[in-house]
Formats: structure tokens, sequence, C-alpha cells
């Protein structure tokens, strides 16, 4: 991976990149006060995490305008992380973000890209929904003025709801302002500067409400002391990376996936696609630099990265300035950011949460099957109601189960027939194996273990009437089988010669041929019933199947 500071920048572009760094810079600054509000930690760690994970990452990843941010779901599975049970809970926030980016470099190094494909889109779908879903229950509290007591985000709704005498009707006033704005000024041309109108003037709110009501709206002053300056860097604390563990690798499969899409969908500088892996180990080094100075886990933005191209960017050094923007907001505005209200960030969130969720998306799910709508109910039930890091788990085993599933389905049984001018030609097997006759069969589909039912399923049945009888069962562009199938060949086999009949096995592949004899299928056919196939497609087939016509005795086919 080569670095050349050189090429990330063109002097003919500085004005293009200076104004959409500028854009990203000044809505980052809400949107960085409420990812860490979302994630139940110092609102100023989201800030930090937004600063220094955007310049962290923009020098290593392929993406040229891939904003690595803190994004609802990661500050979500922060929330889950337990760091409130720790004996310094900022200092393990730290810890996990330079733990998640270890996992993510080495995921890069692995080169791991290839494997975020395997994410169903069940999967996705319920797991974002209830992102969604999750998003707003939890902020709530915040929305309200009611401090809620609960578990988990589901019954500290069910307490904030049953203690609606105890709302705060001021923040319920700041917050309801902040969206109200947010809706109106997005489709204009203000757009997602909008975000930062719409907070401002809800804090403002605040600020008033705090002078003429003596119910006062909880401030970011309230919580923590907003310094003048940028954080001093800091070093984890190896004793909690045992229990930071689990939550990273979530974190770290969640900024992937994120990611990927990001590199997909944002055209890169010279029009070429994003290298994958690469821009995972950016957004690796984007959480190192981030929790190193005081920053919360972040990943790959799509909202951020699309913000910043259509506000005009043309390279990376978009990305530089907006950190830079960030960080003079901190240095000069300290005092202003300190009366940012919390219900208004709150009210920030709940806009975000129902854009998380798409109903056409999942009425598409529910339209493919049965059992994709059970793995995204499924996927949507427990990130709903499990700590998220287990839940990101879960839908990641359910994806292997619903990959496997229907790759198992996908296992399809032809009969090939050869005419005498040596064409091939295939048709639905027939459903019993009929005697005095060669029967050629080709699997398609992948033959593991999950499939070997359904292959076996397939076979046409052996009767006391399918005597001199053989059958060749062609396992051509198949490169290996596990022992679950070769138990159905062995099966079959026995079926066949209890009939008076045999048979055959056509393989191109050497591992498929010691497969077959390590699960015993030689010992039971001989060694002389296995063809090993040539580059010529066809001619060991065409060979097999002028032995099995020469033992039957018949010229016929």
């Amino acid at each position: 991976m080569r670095i050349d500071p050189r090429r990330w920048f063109s002097r003919k572009t500085v004005g293009k990149d200076a104004a959409a760094g500028l854009v990203l810079g000044i809505e980052a600054v809400p949107d960085g006060l409420a990812a860490g509000l979302l994630a139940g930690v110092n609102p100023l760690a989201g800030l930090y995490g937004y600063m220094f994970g955007l310049v962290g990452a923009a020098a290593f990843t392929s993406s040229s305008f891939m904003a690595v941010q803190a994004t609802g779901a990661m500050a979500l599975v922060v929330s889950d992380a337990g760091l409130a049970s720790t004996p310094d809970p900022d200092r393990a926030l730290f810890t996990l973000a330079m733990l998640t980016g270890v996992v993510m470099v080495l995921a890069g190094l692995l080169r791991a890209g290839r494997l975020v494909s395997f994410v169903p889109t069940p999967v996705m779908t319920g797991f974002i929904t209830a992102i969604g879903v999750n998003i707003v229950l939890g902020q709530l509290s915040n929305f309200t003025g009611y401090a809620a007591k609960g578990s988990n985000r589901l019954l500290k709704t069910l307490d904030v709801v049953v203690h609606i005498g105890q709302w705060s009707i001021a923040s319920i006033v700041v917050g309801t302002i902040t969206i109200l704005l947010i809706v109106v000024l997005r489709p204009t041309r203000v757009g997602s500067l909008g975000l930062v109108v719409a907070v401002v003037v809800g804090s403002a709110s605040a600020v008033l409400l705090n002078l003429w009501v003596g119910d006062p709206v909880i401030q970011l002053r309230d919580l923590v002391d907003v310094p003048r300056g940028l954080p001093l860097p800091v070093l984890p604390s190896l004793a909690d990376v045992p229990l930071l563990i689990v939550p990273a690798v979530s974190l770290a499969f969640i900024g992937l996936v994120q990611g990927a899409a990001v590199s997909a969908g944002i055209p890169t500088v010279d029009g070429r696609p994003a290298n994958t892996n690469r821009d995972f180990i950016g957004q690796g080094a984007g959480n190192l630099v981030s929790g190193v100075f005081q920053g919360m886990p972040v990943g790959g933005s799509m909202s951020g990265s699309s913000l910043i191209v259509q506000a005009g960017a043309k390279s990376r050094l978009a990305l530089f300035i907006a950190g830079g923007v960030m960080a003079l907001v901190v240095f000069l505005l300290a005092d202003v950011v300190a009366f940012v209200a919390m219900p208004a960030l709150a009210g920030l969130l709940i806009v975000i949460g129902f854009g998380a969720i798409k109903p056409s998306r999942v009425y598409s799910v529910v339209k493919s099957g049965p059992l994709p709508t059970a793995i995204m109910a499924v996927t949507f039930g427990l990130t709903l109601i499990i700590p998220l890091q287990f839940a990101v788990l879960a839908g990641v085993g359910l994806g292997i189960i619903l990959y496997v599933a229907q790759q198992s389905n996908r296992v399809r049984v032809r009969a090939v027939h050869i005419a005498d001018d040596g064409r091939l030609r295939e048709s639905d097997p027939p459903p019993v194996v009929p005697p005095d006759h060669v029967l050629v069969l080709q699997p398609y589909g992948s033959l593991f273990f999950a499939s070997a039912p359904i292959f076996e399923k397939q076979l046409p049945d052996v009767t006391r009437e399918s005597r001199n009888a053989v059958v060749i069962v062609r396992l051509r562009g198949t490169d290996q089988i596990g022992l679950s199938l070769v138990d159905v060949l062995r099966r079959f086999a026995h079926r066949l010669d209890d009939a008076g009949s045999s048979l055959k096995i056509v393989a191109t592949e050497d591992r498929v041929i010691d497969q077959l004899e390590a699960g015993g299928l030689l010992d039971d056919i001989g060694e002389r019933n296995i063809y090993k196939g040539t580059e010529w497609v066809g001619e060991t087939l065409r060979r097999a199947y002028a032995d099995a016509r020469a033992e039957i005795g018949t010229d016929r086919p």
C-alpha cells in the first residue's frame, strides 16, 4: 500500500475541496455530539471520533471520499458494551476504539473484503430496521426530559410511557422544534446544513426556555465540561481488553459492512473501483487515531461520504479540511458548543432513526419467501432484545444458515442423453432406474453436507425391476464433496448392487476422487468404476458410457 500525499489534492481543485470540507466539518459537529449521546458516553467522545477518525482514515483509504465517522449502529453497540462496569469507563471507551481498529486492520491485511458479500439482505434489512427503531426508542428519554429506568431500551420506553406526567414540556418543545426544522429544511437548498440550523435553533430555544421556565432543559454543559482545545493522547487499558473483544469484533463487522457499501457506492477520483481491503485498513487507522485522542469507535459513513461528494469535493483534501474545521470549532466556539441542548440532539437522532427504517426493503424481503422473512424477523427481534454486540454475531450466524439453506436447495439432478452423433441432451431424470439401460446423471449446485439430503431425494428409485442397469454420476465442475454426499452415493450403489446393477463415477478433480476413496466408495464399487476426467469435455463420459453399454450387453442408449 503506497501513500503519496502529493496525490491527495490538486491546486486546481483546492477551492472546491475547501468548500466541501467546510460543509462537512460544520455538519459533523452536531452529528458527532449526537453520536456520543446515542452511545451513552460523553458526547465530546463522539465529536472527537468524528474529527480524528476522519483525518486518521483519510490518509489510508482507497476511497478518496470515504468519511469515517461514528455511525448510529456502532454507537448502539457501544451503548450495549457494558463500559459502565469497568473501573474507568472513559478509558475503556478509548480502548474499545483502538481494539476495533486493530481488528479492522487485520481484516484488511487478511483480505477479508470478500466475506462481506456473504451477509444476506434479510439479515441486513432486519438489523438496520431494528437499529432505526432502537435509535428512536433510545432517545425518548432525552426528548421528553424524563430519566427512564430499565435494563434495555424496550423497558426504558415502557417506563417513559408510564410516567407521562413527569415529562418536561420544555424539553419536548425543544426537540419538536428541532425535528420540524430538519423536516422542513432538508428538501431545500440548505440540505444537510439544515441539521446544523435545526440544532442551533433548538438549542437557542432551550436557552430562552431555561430563562423563563422553572423546568430546565438539559444542555451539554450540564453533563460535561467542554474544554477549549484538543484532547491529549491516551494509552489503552489492557486490563479491559478481554471484556471488550466481543464488542470490538461486532463493531469491526458493522463498520466493515457499512464501509464496503461506501466503497461500492461512492466514486473514486480516477473512476476505478475502490480497494475494499485497503478501505478496511483505513477505517482501522481511523479507529486507532480516534481512540488515542479520546474518541469513540468509527466506521465508513454513507451519509457523510455522500454529503462531501454532493458538496463538490474533488479530492481527499476535503476530508482533512473538514477535520480542521471541527478543530477550529473546538478551539474558538467551545463556549457556544456547551449550550447545545440534549433534546435538540435527541430530535436529530429521532429523524435519523426514522430514516433508517425502509418499509420498501422490508416488503421486498417479505415477497422473496417465508425463509428470508423469518430470518429478517428473528434478526429484528434479537437486535431489539439482546445487546447489539451479540445480536450482530447472531445475525452473522443466521446469515450463514440462510446461505447454507439457499445453496443446498439449489442442487438439481439432470439426466444426460448421448446421441449417436455425440451430442448431449438433458432432461428430468426418470422416477425409477430402468432395466437394461445406461442412465447418466449430472448434478448441479454445491454438493456439500447440507445438500446431501436434497441430492438423494432427486435420485431415481431403485426397484426389483432395475436389473442389469448402469448409472453414471457425472461430477464434472465439482471441486469437492462432503462425506455426507459420499454416504448418499454409497447407499445408492448398494441399492443398485442389490438389484443386479452398478454405479460408475466420472470426476475431473483429484480432490473429489480422494474424497470418494476416503469415504469408502472406491472399496464398494471398485477403482475401475471411477473415471478421471480430462480437459476434453465429454471424452471421459463417452468412454464410461461405452464401457457401461458393453457391460449390460446392449447397444441401446
